[in-house]
């Protein structure tokens, strides 16, 4: 079964790949410039806790 909104994401991936020659920090600052400059503001989240320390705390 096809995603298509995966589908999308990949076919953008390519896109990037191909014009940056598969140099990942072209891409990624690319990307970052994009986000930069697109008016929306940019969520960071802390890191989530993994599910055993969670539990160690509550019991300890």
């Amino acid at each position: 079964m096809k995603d298509p909104i995966i589908e999308e994401v990949r076919k953008y991936r390519r896109k990037h790949t191909r014009k940056f020659r598969g140099d990942l920090s072209a891409i990624c600052a690319e990307l970052r410039r994009i986000q930069d400059t697109s008016g929306h503001e940019v969520v960071r989240l802390s890191p989530r806790e993994k599910e055993g320390a969670r539990r160690r705390a509550k019991s300890g």
